[in-house]
């Protein structure tokens, strides 16, 4: 039997982004008093603490875009440049695989990784502008780049990709789970089994996935990074399965790097709050987006280039050899419904 081809995976991807905008359709008829005729408003700015610059803040512009979100779309573009950020090696030589990588955080932490020295190869749905830009950025800091295009719910793809990035490269080094689906409901009532099901295969399917297609390839001194979210430490109101798979998320993680640590392969998890990225205008309403990351301590969302550093302190031998198992939160001190 012959395995799934390139292009099979990226016309499987294609339906998987068909199905979200279809499930986005669905809530989009059951929410009730939008108003999409509401004005943009200009966003504020809020100094950031620390090295840095004054960040975007609410108001943020009322946008609402069809899943999976691309960034290329957004009208306040994220920031992932990290401009202040000087590399120093802590990755030279190394294999990044980044789930999700096309744009928001796993861009932001592809030109991170790729500044500190590695080949970084991104997979991600069907974002191809997105992707192809997150390409030209990592060969932009002097390593090379591979893009891969499929559906991390099917485990088929995730051997796939893989196998591609060992054979493109000649070995993986570190894996970030970072794909993601979230889409909300005002109630439990309005949370479909469809749904459901989505959020979670894509969500803790999808990193159980990768991290078994990785595993016989990573060796003592390689690591693994997961993606997880301020919902699963403290849930979301309107995010009831999307919290659930975090809270999942930190589980698996914790629990794996306990299963990995005899092999010395590390397991840790990043946990953001609000961040400007397409996910959430690609989820909530555009009164919603211009409000979002207001009850933060800093009033504002991150930008992914605030979350970045993390993953790569994570990642680099140099900085956690000694880290396993934990989950770092950077949440701006988020309130609920942040």
């Amino acid at each position: 039997m012959n395995s799934p081809s390139l292009l099979d995976h990226e016309a499987e991807a294609a339906k998987a982004a068909d199905h979200q905008r279809s499930l986005q359709a669905q809530q989009n008829r059951a929410d009730r008093n939008q108003d999409p005729a509401a004005a943009n408003e200009p966003p504020q700015s809020r100094v950031a603490p620390g090295p840095g610059h004054e960040e975007p803040a609410p108001p943020l512009p009322r946008q609402q875009l069809d899943k999976p979100g691309r960034e290329s779309d957004l009208d306040l573009q994220p920031r992932y440049e990290a401009e202040h950020y000087r590399g120093s090696g802590k990755l030279q030589g190394m294999v990044v695989l980044i789930t999700g990588g096309d744009s928001g955080i796993g861009r932001a932490v592809a030109v991170l990784c790729a500044r500190e020295g590695a080949d970084v190869a991104i997979a991600y749905l069907d974002e191809h502008e997105d992707a192809e830009k997150t390409c030209a950025l990592i060969e932009a800091e002097g390593t090379r780049s591979l893009a891969l295009a499929g559906d991390v719910k099917d485990a088929t793809f995730c051997e796939h990709a893989v196998r591609k990035v060992v054979q493109t490269f000649g070995k993986l080094n570190v894996l970030v789970n970072n794909a993601a689906f979230q889409e909300h409901a005002a109630s439990l009532e309005d949370l479909t089994e469809e749904r459901f099901d989505e959020t979670f295969r894509t969500n803790i399917y999808g990193y159980f996935h990768m991290a078994k297609a990785a595993l016989p390839y990573l060796n003592r001194g390689d690591s693994i990074i997961n993606t997880g979210s301020v919902t699963g430490l403290r849930g979301s109101k309107e995010l009831l399965d999307y919290s659930a798979t975090k809270g999942a998320i930190h589980a698996f993680t914790k629990a794996l790097a306990h299963n990995l640590v005899e092999r010395g392969i590390r397991v840790n998890a990043v946990a953001p709050g609000p961040v400007w990225t397409p996910l959430n205008p690609a989820d909530k309403a555009p009164e919603d987006i211009a409000k979002f990351g207001a009850k933060t301590h800093l009033g504002r969302p991150a930008q992914p280039e605030e979350i970045s550093p993390a993953y790569v302190f994570l990642a680099a031998p140099c900085c956690a050899s000694y880290i396993t198992g934990i989950v770092l939160p950077i949440t701006g001190n988020a309130g609920d419904g942040a």
